[in-house]
């Protein structure tokens, strides 16, 4: 029985098993090939708030209802120097998890910037004989290109030195002053001028911080000081009436660990030096670079305006923090305590990610060994790159970089399996089908429907990893999705079919260029370009891409719609000679 359009379209809508078979091997190969794309990024743009709920939105957990707006931010970076992986880390998960949300259609803000007061600024710009600003300007600008480069698509990208941001700070200050959270006293004690951070004796390891910065005694000087040990019993059930406040579960331990340990009043101003924010009526003290820093998660949305239908009122409380696990300290415990004391909302969510070492060591300038995000982008490609950063360790945890894991993964996954995969299926319908879809396809077979099965239960198994920032489990599915499709096709071997079953062959090609309209859709928020050349060649059209289309009866693959010829989508690289040889040895 042949199939016409409208036939097809019951048949893919009836019920199938949603059966799938687990991802139990990786292949890997060794070749040379260069990646050259073409990439589309807004640093900065204006989305229309959404007026009414989404209709397709994510799947709801503890702490978002997966339709309301969703504002989501990196921590904004420190300017003392270059970017480095660890900012290329923490942009790409929020970025891959703004685009998941946006093709969700839902209503996002995606925030990001640079944090460009402070001591460690100010020495920075002076050792190289430079205005501070100045310096902030080239520092500043070398981040807004890391993230043209890799791609991330950011709503806004703020500067701590701009006027407005500064004035936002300064009313922040006055109602907490006005609310009887701050008071002039006098400090002493030990100060980090690396982590920006103050550590009380029974915190330091040899006479360092836990970080391992130099720490220096601060010597008795007036400051104004946060009123935090009052905040600590409300932190506490806070943490526990929202056990999803802070993730991961072990961060949370810590955190909660640390509050129970006793909160001691803040020191929040400095008079040492005087780059920084100014506090209201005393000009001779700037404020504690935290405190400016972490008020850019709301200046960026125009507090003090909280009027209905400003972007605060729309987007605040965040949906979520992204920070590294260092920095854990100042959102989920200095910046609920300043938000409480404001009588402001609470964010949702603060998730901390670990960091990366190299070849099993502690990532230093002074071992040599630092990874260079732009490096790494021209050597491999700019999705490449994202790939394995998102799926190479559990999101949350530490991870170890060495090229030798990064060519096996990118040559396996991408090269290997999806790439090929794309290019037999398209090939062999060039080839054998006159460059379309077949105009035909006969009765879809039991094998048939479970892999189409696989493919329509995609996005809500993806969706629940993506709500819960598991992105290494989103891209575990898309793996273990084409390598379905990879055995799906070794298995029916259209191949062998043009010459024993033309007319099996077409529908098997058909099957297989449904599965991979779907992978590609669901792919595009970690690998946007090469996602997008994927569909592209499968003749998609480009408002037909998001996930409100994945199962619109006029969106899926239409019978005798042209292709184009197909092209190879991923590099293949060469593994080096040193780590071949230690492999050997290890066999």
């Amino acid at each position: 029985m042949r199939l016409n359009g409208k036939m097809l379209l019951a048949l893919l809508t009836a019920p199938a098993a949603r059966a799938f078979t687990a991802h139990t091997a990786k292949r890997s190969s060794v070749s040379v090939a260069s990646l050259s794309l073409l990439r589309r990024t807004t640093l900065h743009h204006s989305r229309p708030p959404s007026s009414l709920p989404s209709p397709l939105g994510t799947p709801s957990t503890p702490f978002d209802d997966g339709r309301s707006p969703y504002q989501i931010t990196t921590p904004i970076y420190y300017v003392n120097d270059k970017p480095h992986i660890g900012h290329a880390y923490t942009s790409l998960a929020c970025d891959v998890l703004a685009r998941y949300m946006r093709l969700s259609q839902r209503d996002v803000y995606f925030l990001t910037g640079t944090d460009e007061h402070g001591q460690k600024v100010q020495t920075t710009a002076a050792t190289k004989g430079m205005d501070p600003l100045a310096f902030c300007d080239e520092v500043s600008r070398s981040f807004r290109e890391l993230l043209t480069l890799l791609d991330i698509d950011n709503d806004r990208f703020i500067r701590t030195t701009e006027e407005f941001h500064k004035e936002s700070v300064r009313h922040l200050w006055n109602v907490l002053k006005d609310n009887g959270a701050i008071y002039l006293g006098s400090y002493e004690g030990w100060y980090s001028v690396r982590d920006e951070c103050y550590y009380n004796e029974s915190e330091l390891i040899d006479g360092k911080a836990p970080t391992g910065a130099e720490v220096t005694w601060v010597k008795k000087e007036d400051s104004y000081f946060f009123k935090l040990s009052d905040y600590q019993q409300r932190l506490l059930d806070h943490y526990e009436r929202h056990p999803d406040f802070i993730a991961p579960d072990s961060r949370r331990n810590e955190v909660v660990a640390f509050v129970k340990g006793g909160l001691k009043d803040l020191s929040i101003s400095r008079t040492t030096f005087d780059w920084g924010v100014s506090v209201p009526d005393d000009e001779d003290h700037v404020m504690y670079v935290w405190i400016d820093a972490l008020t850019n998660y709301i200046s960026a949305l125009g507090y003090p305006n909280t009027e209905k239908g400003s972007k605060f009122d729309t987007y605040w409380p965040a949906a979520l923090h992204v920070v590294g696990k260092d920095i854990l300290r100042f959102h989920a415990v200095y910046w609920p305590a300043f938000l409480m004391a404001a009588n402001l909302p609470l964010p949702k969510r603060i998730f901390a990610h670990g960091w990366w070492t190299k070849d099993g060591e502690k990532i230093s300038k002074s071992l040599g060994n630092v990874i260079d995000p732009v490096e790494l982008v021209e050597t491999y490609g700019v999705d490449p790159t994202r790939f394995f950063l998102m799926s190479e360790v559990t999101f949350g945890n530490d991870g170890d970089f060495s090229d030798e894991k990064m060519i096996y993964k990118v040559n396996a996954n991408l090269s290997n399996e999806l790439g090929n995969l794309n290019q037999r299926i398209l090939t062999l319908v060039f080839k054998n089908c006159d460059g379309a879809v077949p105009v035909e396809i006969g009765e879809f077979t039991k094998e048939d429907e479970e892999l189409l099965a696989t493919a329509r239960s995609l996005r809500e198994r993806t969706g629940k990893e993506i709500a819960s920032q598991s992105i290494h489990k989103y891209v575990d599915h898309m793996i273990s999705m084409v390598w379905d499709a990879n055995k799906y096709i070794d298995v029916q071997a259209p191949w062998v079919l043009k010459k024993t079953d033309p007319e099996r062959m077409k529908t098997v090609l058909y099957v297989l260029m449904e599965v991979m309209r779907h992978v590609a859709i669901l792919y595009q928020p970690l690998m946007p370009t090469s996602s997008n050349v994927i569909l592209d060649q499968l003749n998609v059209p480009k408002d037909e891409r998001g996930f409100e289309h994945l199962e619109k009866e006029e969106c899926k693959i239409q019978l005798g719609r042209e292709i184009s010829k197909p092209k190879a989508v991923f590099p293949r690289f060469e593994v080096p000679t040193a780590a071949v040889s230690a492999e050997t040895v290890k066999a």
